[in-house]
């Protein structure tokens, strides 16, 4: 069964932030010799919590698929390039993710796959588009807006915006305790919704891809602590 793993990364003095740029290009001859990897993505993130266009050299992402959670548990825990990351940085927290559905289209691919739901633990919703270059500075204005409505949820468990092109390839990540939580947070009017409105009527997406996950398991921390969420896997600690 498919697993999705989104290991964050943040890394701390001028050396650490210059090796984590780098790597957004060398670990590209890294990542594709992991055995088991499938899909990846390298991502970068805006400050604050990502949503916003001014790069942060501090955090830094990577998606991918795997086989199994297992094998994902395993090659994080063990590939030379996972290692390498979390020596560099100060902190590191890895999500891994059950696909439930998916829809759209990435680097015109489909990369994950649904699995049936077992309606047990968080919910991970994750959107990723292609922003028409025409549009950006529409979509932009929008953003914050939305993260600050998010932040003010109380239900929300978690956030962050990333992406792997700066102002144009943006991935926005949540986790919630369950489905019904994060489906009024969508269906409540207020900037999310009129964002959504504008992206249908104003055909701002050149791609785009929405896909939910059930939360499976975590390792490491994240703003000095570990979220523990709760989860149908109990958490994992990792070799540094």
């Amino acid at each position: 069964m498919q697993s999705v793993s989104l290991s964050l990364f943040r890394f701390g003095g001028l050396a650490a932030r210059s090796w984590a740029f780098a790597m957004m290009g060398a670990a590209r001859f890294s990542l594709p010799r992991v055995d088991g990897i499938q899909f990846w993505k390298l991502c970068g993130s805006g400050t604050g919590e990502g949503f916003t266009p001014i790069p942060n050299t501090a955090v830094y992402a990577i998606l991918a698929t795997w086989p199994d959670l297992k094998t994902a548990q395993d090659r994080i825990a063990n590939a030379s390039v996972f290692q390498r990351y979390r020596r560099m940085a100060e902190e590191s927290w890895t999500l891994h993710l059950t696909p439930i559905t998916a829809r759209g289209r990435w680097s015109q691919q489909a990369p994950f796959e649904a699995q049936d739901d077992s309606g047990a633990g968080p919910i991970a919703a994750l959107t990723r588009a292609t922003v028409k270059p025409a549009v950006a500075a529409k979509f932009w204005r929008r953003v914050p807006d939305i993260s600050t409505v998010i932040g003010a949820d109380p239900n929300v468990l978690f956030k962050i915006g990333i992406g792997e092109v700066p102002l144009l390839h943006q991935i926005t990540f949540s986790v919630w305790p369950d489905t019904s939580s994060m489906a009024h947070f969508a269906r409540k009017d207020g900037p999310h919704a009129r964002a959504i409105s504008a992206v249908r009527s104003e055909n701002w997406f050149r791609e785009e891809l929405y896909a939910r996950f059930r939360v499976a398991a975590e390792s490491g921390q994240w703003d000095g602590q570990s979220p523990r969420l709760p989860l149908t896997h109990p958490p994992m600690e990792v070799a540094p």
